[in-house]
């Protein structure tokens, strides 16, 4: 057993920073507490009837106030106008003044980061020019929570030097929550989401039946004009087109503008089934067979109720599509996929019965069958349940996972176990102390006596992990690899 410290922590702390804000849309009468009917019209016609010297001096002051917190806040007014533009009596001149006013008033600020940043995952950024000898640049996903316990993936860069130590950029002052288009959908995740939610299909394998593989929002569309046709003899068809729409709510697409920096980008919920939030992305870099990289993301969304996964997929960070997670093994949060396939087929870590370590392998990276469980929580600090901290991590002895367990004061320790290369659902060595458990500084927070990563990035002989401090801020630590291998129990 070696006696090198297996853990280090970093003197490094991110802290959230409320003045980072998105320019939303908001409509009077639907906000997030008390929500009713709109009260648009009414604003609107409030708006119109100003008089054109408050108007000008309105827009002057909020030019002023807000102008430097957003990039271009005259183009989010002038989209937020358009919203609301078919309340207004088309006979009706508006000047631009009075267009960005009315648009200002259908606008407020949301800031991702007021109450935490925490639940980071790292890896490797795909633009690694310019780097200096011995670092490599990463890329970070982070969890922002704000107002309503709601939550949003950020985004952060930086490098990791040869040591292990790390330099996070300084984000940008802007943040864009980017703009959402529908998706491309596949036939059999539409099918296995039908089985597990336990509806009738008859009705939906009309409509699928006649789509292909893959098949676009215009093309369900069209299939569902044709079984509205089938009102007489079809008597669930309002049930099943209200269901499909559903799902096919769940597959879409994200952009930013190319010109924009990585830290300016923010996922935000875009459909009903993350209306309370986007959690704890686990980022992988995934290598095809063929070389082909691709960055996957799988996080939990949140509808204030429910939790199902999602799949994000990216290869630049400009453009993400997110996808349903199907099937048993992703039932619960957690999902954390292998960096390459595994003889084969996809693998992924899976926490499927909520309290126990598991991998399941399938052929998609969205379709996951049933796990086979591979660890216990047995030791005294992981008695509640188990968990993993990201994605697997490949070494020469086998894929190495950072684990999470919750013990006694419901506190959070991060630990190790390793799998087996070829057959990773056979364990083959595990730690038997945390590596990281919340020490005085960490301890209070947001959550207290929590420490959790959603993955670490290999750099050498040395693994970063970024992990969240009471779901408040943002540590780092740094684990000596060999150190760690020799301390494993086979």
């Amino acid at each position: 057993m070696s006696t090198r410290p297996l853990v280090r922590r970093q003197g490094l702390r991110l802290q959230p920073d409320p003045a980072r804000v998105v320019a939303r849309l908001f409509v009077a009468g639907q906000e997030v507490v008390g929500g009713g009917d709109s009260r648009a019209t009414g604003v609107v016609e409030r708006i119109l009837q100003l008089d054109d010297a408050e108007v000008s001096a309105q827009v002057i002051d909020l030019q002023r106030r807000f102008g430097g917190r957003h990039r271009d806040l005259d183009a989010v007014f002038s989209r937020h106008a358009e919203r609301v533009a078919g309340r207004v009596d088309p006979d009706v001149e508006v000047s631009d003044e009075r267009w960005l006013l009315l648009g200002a008033t259908f606008t407020h600020e949301y800031s991702p980061e007021a109450a935490s940043l925490c639940n980071p995952s790292m890896v490797a950024h795909p633009d690694q020019s310019d780097v200096p000898e011995g670092s490599v640049r990463f890329v970070m996903s982070v969890r922002g929570v704000g107002e309503g316990h709601r939550s949003s993936i950020g985004f952060r860069s930086g490098l990791v030097a040869s040591d292990g130590s790390v330099d996070v950029d300084d984000p940008s002052p802007f943040l864009g929550a980017g703009t959402a288009h529908p998706g491309i959908f596949v036939r059999e995740a539409f099918r296995d989401r039908l089985v597990e939610i336990g509806a009738d299909v008859e009705d939906a394998a009309f409509v699928l039946d006649h789509l292909g593989d893959t098949f676009s929002l215009d093309e369900l569309y069209r299939r569902l004009e044709t079984l509205a046709a089938q009102r007489d003899t079809r008597r669930d068809q309002l049930a099943t087109a209200k269901l499909l729409r559903s799902i096919a709510a769940c597959t879409y697409a994200t952009s930013f503008p190319a010109d924009s920096l990585l830290s300016e980008r923010v996922l935000m919920p875009a459909m009903a089934a993350e209306a309370h939030g986007l959690e704890d992305a686990r980022l992988v870099r995934f290598v095809e067979d063929d070389g082909a990289v691709v960055y996957y993301g799988s996080y939990t969304a949140f509808d204030g109720h429910d939790v199902t996964q999602q799949l994000l997929c990216t290869t630049d960070f400009v453009s993400f599509t997110s996808s349903p997670m199907v099937g048993e093994a992703a039932a619960n949060k957690g999902l954390g996929l292998f960096p390459r396939r595994v003889g084969g087929r996809f693998a992924a870590l899976s926490r499927h019965d909520r309290e126990s370590n598991g991998v399941a392998q399938s052929d998609s990276p969205s379709r996951w069958g049933s796990a086979e469980t591979v660890q216990t929580p047995d030791r005294s600090w992981e008695v509640v349940q188990l968990g993993n901290c990201g994605p697997p991590i490949e070494t020469e002895a086998g894929w190495l996972v950072l684990t999470h367990g919750v013990g006694p004061m419901r506190t959070y320790a991060i630990g190790a176990i390793l799998l087996d290369l070829d057959e990773p659902t056979k364990l083959v060595g595990s730690l038997a102390r945390p590596l990281l458990t919340p020490i005085a500084d960490e301890q209070d927070g947001y959550v207290p006596n929590v420490v959790y990563s959603c993955g670490a990035l290999r750099h050498g002989d040395v693994v970063v992990v970024p992990y969240g401090v009471a779901d408040t801020s943002i540590g780092f630590a740094t684990i000596d690899l060999p150190a760690l291998l020799d301390e494993m129990v086979p």
